[in-house]
Order: C-alpha cells, then sequence, then structure tokens
C-alpha cells in the first residue's frame, strides 16, 4: 500500500550524513527541501514502531533546521518546552544512527536529556518551563561572563501555563536579551481553547507591519555610513508609525520585541529573520506558525490523536486495537453512568481530554465540561470554587502532572475540605516517556494531607464502585489508577465499599493448583500493582506456598483495627505498592503490625527513592524489583 508521505530516493540521501549542526550549516538552501523530507521519513518511521510523540514532531522540522543553520548550537542553548518537539533536533545532533532506540529501554530519550547530548541543556517533560529555565541559564551565562543565545521554543498552549507567563514577565522587566520562539499551532495537545488562543489568532493580522519593517531596517542596513542620530531617528519612526498603525500586543507590554507572524515552514524567511534577531541585545518574541501533524496527512487530520501515540500502521495511520479495557477505558465510562444519574457532577481536565478518557464525556455533556488549558492549578482550585457552589467537581489528571498542583489541593480543597473528585490517571510506572513522567510520588505528597481521602482500585469494577462512592463523599476523595490494562475481575472487587477497608481474595480462589504444605503467607498490595501480585501469588502457589491477597482499596484512611485483625493469622507479610516507598503506605501498614504487638516477618517492596528511566511497564517494574519473580522471591526468602 502506498504511503501518505513522500518517499526519499535512497540513493540521494542527506540525513544520514548529518552527524552535527556544523554539517547542516554545510548544506546548500536547495538541499533543505529534500532535508526536511527525510527528516519526516525518519520520524514517521521510527514513530509508526515505537510510539511517541508525531504531530508535535512533524510541525516543527522547518523551523528546528533553521534554528541550527542560524545559531550556533551548544555555545548557542536551546531550550524546549515540554520538549516533545525535539526529535528533529535530535537528529541534527548526531543521535541520526541511534534514533530507532527511540522510547525503548535504554535507548533515545522521547524527550530532551542532559546524558544523552551535550546540545539538550535541560531533562524536560512538563509543560511551560522553557523561558523560566531559559531565563535563568542566560542570566546566569552572563554573571560567569559567558557568551552565547538562549533561545526558548514554547508552543502556543504551552502559554496557558501560568508559570510561563509569569517567567515572560520577569524577563521583561530584567531586559536580558532571551529569543523566545512562540510556535503557534492553535493547539496544545488538543485544539486550544479560551482567550489567549484567539488573542494568538489576532496578531497573524500584524504580518504586514512586520514585512514592511524588515524592509526598512534592510534599507538602512545597506546604507554605507549611518551615525548615531541618524538610527535613533530610524527606530523612532519605526515605534511611532507602529503606534499609529497598530495597537501594541501583550509581549511588546511585557518588555519584549516582538516579530511575526512567520511561516513556520518556510525555511528561508526563518532563517533572514533569526539572523536579524540573533543580533539584538534586547528580549524578543518570534512569532512562527505551524502546521502540526505537517507531511502526514493522517496526523495533519487529526493532530490531536496523533500527539502522544502507540506503534500505528503507516500506511493508513490506524492503531492496532486490543480486545481489552483500558483503566482510563473504565473510568470514561464509569463517570458517564454517574453522570447521567446526578446532574451536578461535571468534568475538568488540563488541556488532556483524550489522553485522561474526558472525550466522551464531553460530548455528551459539553455544558458540564471544562478544559482550562495546562493549567493544573487552577484546574484544582477551579474545582474548589465549583464545589462550594454546590457542584461536584471530577478533575482528571495524570499523577505527575498533579505534582504541579499540591500547595491548591492543600489550601483550597483539603483546609476547605471541599467535596470533590481527583482521578489520578498514570499513577505508578508509566510506560515509555520516561523520569519525567512516572506517577511515583503521588501517595506519599498526598497521604499526609489533612481532610483527604485516597483509593486506589484494582479493577475496572471497583474503580467504578470507587468513583461512585466519591462523588457521593461531602470530603474530597483521590482515585489514582495505572496506565495499564485492567485485570480480570475477583469477586471481591465488587463488594461495597466499607471506609478505611480494604478485600481478600484467599489463594483458593485464583490458585492453578492446591496446596498441601502449611506455608501461608499475605501479600498486601495498591491497587494499581494488583496484576503483579496476583502473578507472584499463582507462581508461590506452584512452589506449595498459599500466598492471600489483600488489595488495600484505601490508602487513607485505614481501618488500622480492622487491618491488624486481617493480618493477625499469617506469620508473613509482604507489602506491595506501586508508588516511592519513602512516604509510602507499606511503611504505615507495617507499624501498624508491630504497634499491635504482633511479630511478624514482613518486607516493604515499592519504587526506589530514584528517578525510573523509560521502557515498557514491565521492564520498570522488573529494575526497580516489583516483578512477579522478584515479589514472589522476597515472599519465599523470608517465610
Amino acid at each position: 500500500m502506498a504511503n501518505n508521505y513522500v518517499r526519499v530516493r535512497s540513493y540521494n540521501t542527506i540525513l544520514p550524513d548529518i552527524r552535527s549542526p556544523a554539517d547542516l550549516k554545510k548544506l546548500d538552501k536547495k538541499d533543505l527541501i529534500l532535508l526536511a523530507k527525510e527528516i519526516r521519513k525518519k520520524i514517521i518511521e521510527v514513530v509508526g514502531k515505537n510510539g511517541g510523540h508525531l504531530a508535535s514532531n512533524l510541525g516543527v522540522v522547518e523551523l528546528t533546521i533553521a534554528l541550527h543553520r542560524v545559531f550556533d548550537s551548544p555555545a548557542d542553548a536551546f531550550v524546549w518546552d515540554v520538549s516533545h518537539q525535539c526529535y528533529a533536533h535530535k537528529l541534527l545532533t548526531g543521535r541520526y544512527d541511534s534514533f530507532d532506540t527511540l522510547r525503548k529501554k535504554d535507548g533515545v530519550s522521547g524527550f530532551t536529556k542532559r546524558a544523552e547530548s551535550e546540545h539538550d541543556f535541560f531533562d524536560a517533560g512538563h509543560s511551560s518551563t522553557s523561558v523560566s529555565s531559559a531565563l535563568g541559564l542566560l542570566t546566569g551565562r552572563a554573571l560567569r561572563h559567558q557568551d552565547g543565545k538562549v533561545i526558548a521554543v514554547i508552543g502556543d498552549g504551552a502559554l496557558t501555563g501560568g508559570m510561563a507567563m509569569e517567567a515572560l514577565s520577569h524577563a521583561g522587566q530584567i531586559s536580558k536579551n532571551l529569543i523566545v520562539i512562540l510556535n503557534d499551532n492553535q493547539m496544545s495537545i488538543s485544539r486550544n481553547t479560551g482567550s489567549l488562543s484567539r488573542y494568538l489568532s489576532r496578531l497573524t493580522m500584524t504580518a504586514s507591519y512586520q514585512t514592511f519593517r524588515f524592509n526598512i531596517d534592510r534599507f538602512v542596513g545597506k546604507l554605507p555610513f549611518i551615525n548615531t542620530y541618524f538610527t535613533k531617528f530610524i527606530f523612532r519612526f519605526k515605534r511611532s508609525l507602529k503606534a499609529l498603525l497598530y495597537q501594541n500586543n501583550l509581549f511588546v507590554e511585557l518588555g519584549f520585541e516582538y516579530v511575526g507572524p512567520l511561516n513556520g515552514h518556510n525555511t528561508e524567511e526563518l532563517e533572514r529573520v533569526f539572523s536579524h534577531v540573533k543580533k539584538l541585545n534586547r528580549p524578543v518574541v518570534v512569532h512562527v506558525v505551524t502546521k502540526k501533524g505537517r507531511g502526514y496527512s493522517p496526523a495533519e487530520n487529526d493532530p490531536a490523536a496523533f500527539h502522544g501515540i502507540g506503534p500505528f500502521c503507516i500506511s493508513d495511520g490506524t492503531v492496532e486495537k486490543f480486545d481489552t479495557l483500558s483503566f482510563t477505558e473504565a473510568f470514561s465510562a464509569a463517570l458517564l453512568d454517574i453522570a447521567a444519574k446526578d446532574s451536578r457532577v461535571v468534568a475538568i481536565t488540563a488541556a488532556m481530554a483524550k489522553g485522561t478518557g474526558l472525550g466522551p464525556f464531553a460530548r455528551h455533556y459539553p455544558d458540564r465540561f471544562f478544559d482550562v488549558g495546562i493549567a493544573e492549578q487552577h484546574a484544582v482550585t477551579f474545582a474548589g470554587g465549583l464545589s462550594a457552589a454546590g457542584i461536584v467537581p471530577v478533575t482528571a489528571i495524570y499523577s505527575t502532572f498533579m505534582q504541579r498542583a499540591i500547595d491548591q489541593l492543600i489550601h483550597d480543597i483539603a483546609l476547605p475540605a471541599a467535596p470533590s473528585v481527583f482521578v489520578l490517571d498514570r499513577a505508578g510506572a508509566v510506560p515509555d516517556d520516561g523520569e519525567t513522567h512516572q506517577g511515583a510520588f503521588d501517595i506519599a505528597l498526598i497521604r499526609p494531607v489533612p481532610n483527604m481521602i485516597m483509593l486506589a482500585p484494582a479493577s475496572a469494577a471497583e474503580l467504578g464502585l470507587c468513583l461512585g462512592w466519591a462523588v457521593g463523599r461531602s470530603a474530597p476523595v483521590v482515585i489514582r489508577y495505572p496506565k495499564s490494562t485492567c485485570p480480570s475481575e475477583q469477586v471481591c472487587f465488587s463488594q461495597p465499599l466499607r471506609e478505611g477497608r480494604g478485600v481478600l481474595l484467599p489463594y483458593e480462589e485464583f490458585a492453578p493448583v492446591a496446596v498441601s504444605g502449611k506455608a501461608r503467607v499475605l501479600l498486601v498490595c495498591t491497587g494499581g500493582i494488583f496484576a503483579e501480585v496476583l502473578a507472584a501469588a499463582r507462581s508461590l502457589s506452584l512452589q506449595n506456598i498459599a500466598a492471600d491477597i489483600y488489595n488495600i482499596r484505601f490508602i487513607k484512611p485505614v481501618d488500622t483495627a480492622y487491618f491488624v485483625d486481617t493480618a493477625e493469622p499469617y506469620g508473613t507479610v509482604v507489602f506491595v505498592e506501586d508508588g516511592v516507598v519513602t512516604g509510602g503506605i507499606g511503611r504505615q501498614l507495617e507499624l501498624s503490625l508491630s504497634e499491635a504487638g504482633l511479630q511478624k516477618k514482613t518486607a516493604v517492596l515499592g519504587l526506589p527513592d530514584a528517578f525510573l528511566a523509560q521502557g515498557k511497564r514491565a521492564e520498570i517494574l522488573a529494575d526497580a524489583g516489583l516483578s512477579p519473580e522478584h515479589i514472589a522471591a522476597i515472599a519465599r526468602s523470608i517465610l
């Protein structure tokens, strides 16, 4: 079948010979169109096999080429916001040969990573940080009397994050010669909504002024002799003309020079403007308009679907569907059922409607759905305001992004005990995306906060029960679950919730063989790691060890007396959680046995005190000592 992107002749390739940006600068301008096609071809082929961020990377190919041809990395530093658009950057900075390992264990990261290249200045993965990081880097270099430009590349969607606006305000205030490339594609992940998006759209009407201004600059630059007074006159003339014809925009009011909008797919135009901007000694915003997914029609037509995508068929863009239910899909279905019965229920997302499973809710209940942009802090406090009005907000955020709103959760939700529900998708070990996206810390961060209830369902049915229970509470509730498929249902998962209590699954209900010996162990787990614990328990039964499973359900509060009574008959208790051990629930439960005077052989397993690298979920858990084999081995060793 014919592919939807341009095939490049193998006997006329350029990209494999680009080992550094210095090689890129040697190319003739006529070669750049072919190079852009080769970069897109390589990105599509690798993401088609490995999965990754496709649409965002295809949209910045020409922009990346122009930046590397004009500036001198790493003497000039590129800071990519989120850095999910850095694939072309990686291909042009010596990583072509290893690019096929993208997002694989021990392979090339899907984000910028300092350990990977001197051209990557930060380990990035969260939105709206680039301007702050770039300004700090630039200021630090100046204090050390180091030369070099610092260029922050930020998407229009990331500007909805308050941190980006704070950094822009500071940059304009201290007048550092920071260069901010505003990549405007009218999208973050889903299509942008709100006043900022409309504002940027209005800025595109100023192209005529920018054309006039650069024509004037080009003319003045060719004059054989220009004295200081004439230069000042030209500058004042341009400012006066601009004031007469156009209102100043937000960036100018913040203290920036504003350039644009520019065609982000015209390398020649971009190079010309960047060469001019490079000479400026004041902060400048360069507004570049690009198209997400450019060069691959399925991604152009549906950039949201091809933002972060698993392996897919390149010829038509279809993703293989598996006949299994994910926790995200289970949440989506459960929320629709609850919303149909309770009109007070609304849904909130921070620019992640598709990823969190809220797309169907948005279609069914558009008036009860709120996408606040990449603004997790606002999302949480907004939920608190809705709660004060008698609404029941359900806010769905990835665990790693919820870290950004812990203060709001404490101050605006927990302190007033605002009835609300927070659903943390991607809790625990998260495949493929590496250190910045692991959901390792939510238990340790939220469990100590007063007035909070925290649940960890183990299956689709239990998730539905937890969500229904949470909506009816007069207190804030957090529900966490992993990025994985739901395990097979167990009878105990359909038992009604009783606050603070979990459910016991005897080995007789799942073990493949009967156990004749008397050795019996209790495996205590959070719901997100249940599938691995179940596999470990089945393995133990084959070794004549009876391992029962206690799914705790409630991370907070815990009915300690009930748990102690449940664990009392067992000589060996192994605690397993898909969060960091430090500050986790396992240590608390272990301590409760000791305080009750029970002498048990115990072990506490969880994620280590380290940032977890990329890999498949099973690989990450194996490295963390949480594979079924490791869990079973620990249980055997302490019996």
